[in-house]
C-alpha cells in the first residue's frame, strides 16, 4: 500500500535549553570523578589488597545499604524493566514483587555467615571464600572461571543502556555531533563497524573511559562511595519523575481509566521513497516520527509511528525497511491530533511517500480493551498473554534464590562492619527497593499516555520520557538529573563487576596460581 504522507512530524518535545540538561548531568559526572580522587588518596595510606578489593571491611549502615542497592539495581531496572512495563502494563508489578524480597533473603540469610567466614579465612574474593568453605581447589577455579566469563556477558546491556542515555542527552550538542562525525569517518573504514551508529560507539567509548578511570583509581572504596551517590540520584530521580508524570497525566485514576480503553497497536514495517526522482540528496526520517495515510472511499485514515531512523541514501530511491507501529487507540490518535493542532511538533522536511508491509497484530490483546491493566498483559507472540498469574508468582522463588547469590551482592556481604550495621541496612533497603520499584511501575504504566507508539523499541522509553516531562514542566535542566538515574544504575553495576573480574584474575589466578610471592607494587599495577 503506497500513498502520500500528509504530515511527517517528530512529537518528541524539544528541550528549549539543552545546555541546562548537559550542565546538570556534567555536575553529576564531576562528583563521581571527585569521589574517585578522594578514595585514591585514602588507598595510598592503607594495605592495598584489603582496601582496593574490599574497602578494609568497614562499611557503615548507609554505605552498605546504598552499595548493595545500587549494585542490584542495574541498567535492567531502568531500561529493561520500564520497557516491559510500557509494553505489557500492570502485570509487571507481579514480576518485580519477588525482587523486592531479595534483600530479605540475601542479607537476612547469608550476610552474617559470609561476613564471619571471610574474616576468619582472611578471604578477599569469592573464590577464596569458596576455598575456605569447601577446601577444594577445583571449586575455587570453577568460581573464578564463572565470574570472569559470565559477568563479562552481563556487562553488555549495561554498556548499551549507558550509551543510549549519552546519545539521547548529547545528540544536539555541537561538540558531540562533531566527535561522532569524526568517529564515523574512522569506523566506516573498519569492516565490522561500518554499519554501526557513530553516536552509539562514541557513547560506549565515553562511558567506558569514565567508569574504568574511577574504578581503577580508587578500587572498592571508589565503587562504594560512587554507589552512595548513585543510589541517592536514583532515589531522588525516580521520585521526581513520579511526581511529574502523575501531574502531567492528571493523576493515577485518570491514567487507569485511559489505559482501560487502550488496545495494542499493529506491528509493521515501512519503507520511504522519493517523490522527486531528480533530487539525489540524502533524506533522513528520524526515529519516533509519525506519518498518516489519508482516508479514502475504501478505508479510514491511518496513523503510524516509526521506531527506527530511516535513510533514503544519496543516489538511492528508497529506504530500507524500518520498524513501525499503527496507532489504533482513540486516545493516542487524539493526542497526535492535539500536538499537530498546537503546532508543538517539528515538521520534517522530507518529500517522500511511505509503504507499509508485514503488518502483524498482537497474538494476545489485539483489539481488546483493558489488557494493559490486567493479567496476563498483551503479547506480540504468545496467544496466552505475556505473564500468567502462576508464572508471575513463581518469581518470588526465582528472584529471591537467584538474587541472593549474585556475585556482586555477595562481595558486599563480606565488607560490612558488624551485626548492627547489617540489621539497620536491611530495614532501610526494604524501604528503598519498595519505593524505587513501585514508583517505576506507576511511572511507566502512565508513560503510554505521554509517549505512545514505541512498541517495537520500548527500551528507549526511559530517556525519551525523562526529556519530555522535564521539557513539559519548563525545567529542562531537570532532564540531566532524570537521565543520571538510569546512567547511575548502569555505572554502579559495571564498576562492581569490573572490580570483581579484576580481583579474580589478579589475586585468584595470578597470585595464587602463578606467582605466590608477587610484590604488592606488581599487584597494584596488574589490578
Amino acid at each position: 500500500m503506497t500513498t502520500s504522507i500528509t504530515s511527517l512530524i517528530n512529537p518528541v518535545l524539544a528541550i528549549s535549553d539543552a545546555n541546562a540538561a548537559l550542565l546538570t548531568f556534567g555536575v553529576y559526572c564531576v562528583l563521581v570523578m571527585g569521589l574517585a580522587v578522594l578514595s585514591h588518596r585514602l588507598l595510598a595510606s592503607r594495605s592495598f589488597q584489603a582496601e582496593y578489593f574490599l574497602g578494609s571491611r568497614n562499611l557503615g549502615v548507609w554505605a552498605f545499604m546504598f552499595t548493595f542497592a545500587a549494585t542490584s539495581a542495574s541498567a535492567g531496572s531502568f531500561a529493561g524493566f520500564p520497557a516491559l512495563i510500557y509494553a505489557h502494563g500492570w502485570v509487571l508489578a507481579f514480576w518485580i514483587a519477588g525482587y523486592m524480597a531479595v534483600p530479605l533473603v540475601g542479607m537476612g540469610l547469608l550476610a552474617k555467615r559470609i561476613n564471619r567466614m571471610s574474616r576468619q579465612a582472611d578471604a578477599i574474593t569469592l573464590p577464596e571464600l569458596m576455598y575456605a568453605r569447601f577446601g577444594s581447589t577445583a571449586i575455587s577455579i570453577i568460581a573464578t572461571t564463572l565470574i570472569v566469563f559470565l559477568l563479562t556477558f552481563y556487562l553488555v546491556p549495561q554498556f548499551k543502556m549507558a550509551s543510549l542515555i549519552l546519545q539521547s542527552l548529547m545528540k544536539d550538542a555541537p561538540l558531540w555531533s562533531e566527535c561522532a562525525r569524526v568517529l564515523g569517518t574512522v569506523t566506516s573504514k573498519i569492516a565490522y563497524l561500518e554499519s554501526e551508529d557513530p553516536g552509539k560507539l562514541l557513547g560506549l567509548l565515553t562511558f567506558s573511559l569514565m567508569v574504568i578511570v574511577y574504578t581503577s583509581m580508587g578500587g572498592f572504596r571508589a565503587v562504594v562511595w560512587t554507589d552512595v551517590l548513585q543510589g541517592i540520584v536514583m532515589f531522588v530521580g525516580v521520585l521526581v519523575m513520579l511526581g511529574l508524570v502523575l501531574y502531567q497525566v492528571g493523576g493515577m485514576s485518570r491514567a487507569t481509566a485511559v489505559m482501560s480503553e487502550m488496545v495494542p497497536p499493529v506491528l509493521c514495517e515501512a519503507s520511504f521513497s522519493r517523490t522527486d526522482q531528480t533530487d539525489s540528496k540524502e533524506i533522513q526520517i528520524p526515529s519516533e516520527s509519525w506519518f498518516e495515510f489519508a482516508a479514502t472511499s475504501d478505508s479510514p485514515a491511518r496513523l503510524f509511528r516509526i521506531n527506527e531512523t530511516a535513510f533514503v541514501r544519496e543516489g538511492q530511491k528508497q529506504s530500507d525497511l524500518v520498524k513501525c507501529v499503527e496507532i489504533v487507540s482513540q486516545y493516542e490518535r487524539d493526542l497526535f491530533a492535539s500536538w499537530k493542532a498546537e503546532d508543538s511538533a517539528v515538521i520534517i522536511p522530507a518529500d517522500v511517500t511511505a509503504k507499509v508491509v508485514n503488518e502483524k497484530p498482537y497474538a494476545y490483546g489485539a483489539g481488546q480493551k483493558g489488557v494493559y491493566i490486567s493479567a496476563p498483559g498483551p503479547s506480540e507472540d504468545k496467544d496466552f498473554g505475556f505473564l500468567t498469574i502462576a508464572v508471575a508468582m513463581s518469581f518470588f522463588m526465582y528472584w529471591t534464590i537467584g538474587g541472593a547469590g549474585q556475585p556482586g551482592n555477595m562481595v558486599r556481604l563480606m565488607a560490612f562492619n558488624g551485626t548492627r550495621t547489617l540489621k539497620r541496612s536491611l530495614a532501610l533497603l526494604v524501604i528503598y527497593f519498595s519505593v524505587i520499584y513501585i514508583s517505576l511501575v506507576l511511572i511507566f504504566c502512565c508513560s503510554r499516555l505521554l509517549i505512545p507508539g514505541l512498541d517495537q523499541t520500548p527500551d528507549r522509553i526511559m530517556p525519551l520520557l525523562s526529556m519530555n516531562i522535564a521539557a513539559s514542566a519548563g525545567v529542562p535542566w531537570l532532564a540531566g538529573l532524570l537521565m543520571a538515574a538510569p546512567f547511575a544504575a548502569a555505572m554502579s553495576t559495571v564498576d562492581s563487576f569490573m572490580l570483581m573480574i579484576s580481583s579474580s584474575l589478579v589475586r585468584d589466578v595470578y597470585q595464587k596460581g602463578i606467582s605466590p610471592n608477587v610484590s604488592e607494587k606488581t599487584m597494584k599495577r596488574l589490578s
